[in-house]
């Protein structure tokens, strides 16, 4: 239904509730709010650098790096790996447009590789074999939490993994995660990150993301301005210990609807 809601015999069915999600929490988040409104630090900080510590322990990763949302994040990536006009760019059709927007955005020339009938996820072996000499990236996506195969691509592999933070395992070159509040690490507005054990890689992130300065105000390349504000970090720090109860729980309930439909 337009309004986010589906129907079932009569019984509105709400498809994503905030304040439901927010109240076994709200404490925390109230508190972690309080700690930046009290710190007086809003963009960056020791927020921002101690919620990228969390997350990355959490995902088994070297380095996670904030960002505005997680179209920035793959954006980022994209910048980093310094693709742009001229340059191939392998990924699938079924997707958020960010995925491949982020890719146009940079001049990038899109080649679109139709997805899985099972799976609904980009086939590694149908990636590798579109990859041609000006193809500087994949871009897989793990989508609604389904864990897509990485291909041995012989250039960077991206995974966005947007619906798939821990859900899903990641191997590739950097995986761009959202924090939008319905995915199921969510902010209470727009955030993302990005994933990589690559640390040349995330260094220069962290670069692009603030207008390319190094020092402030001494912008050594053009950047953007893709950082986390500090509000957010703390509101994800707040919910992040409770995300691998909350992935378990989803999990049982898709087991639950499995059942149910199975039986009919």
């Amino acid at each position: 239904m337009g309004d986010g809601s589906c129907y079932a015999r009569g019984v509105r069915v709400p498809l994503f509730d905030m304040s439901a999600e927010l109240a076994p929490v709200r404490p925390a988040i109230d508190a972690a709010i309080c700690r930046v409104l009290d710190a007086g630090v809003f963009i960056g900080g020791a927020e921002v650098d101690d919620f990228e510590r969390e997350l990355a322990a959490a995902a088994g990763r070297a380095r996670a790096i904030g960002t505005s949302s997680g179209t920035d994040a793959l954006l980022a990536i994209l910048m980093a790996l310094g693709i742009g006009p001229g340059d191939e760019v392998v990924t699938t059709p079924l997707t958020f447009f960010a995925t491949a927007g982020a890719a146009a955005r940079l001049g990038a020339r899109l080649v679109f590789v139709d997805v899985d009938d099972a799976t609904l996820a980009l086939p590694a072996g149908a990636a590798l074999a579109a990859c041609g000499p000006a193809t500087r990236a994949v871009v897989t996506v793990h989508l609604y939490g389904r864990p897509a195969d990485v291909p041995a691509a012989p250039c960077p592999v991206i995974e966005d993994a947007a619906h798939s933070l821990i859900s899903a395992p990641l191997s590739g070159r950097a995986a761009a995660l959202s924090f939008f509040p319905t995915k199921n690490l969510g902010a209470i507005g727009d955030a993302g990150a990005v994933l990589t054990d690559d640390v040349a890689l995330a260094d220069r992130i962290v670069l692009l993301r603030s207008h390319g300065a190094r020092p402030k105000y001494h912008h050594e390349v053009v950047g953007a301005n893709l950082r986390l504000d500090a509000i957010q970090a703390a509101v994800l720090r707040a919910k992040l210990p409770h995300l691998a109860a909350w992935t378990e729980a989803r999990r049982a309930r898709a087991a639950r609807y499995r059942a149910l439909f199975d039986a009919r």
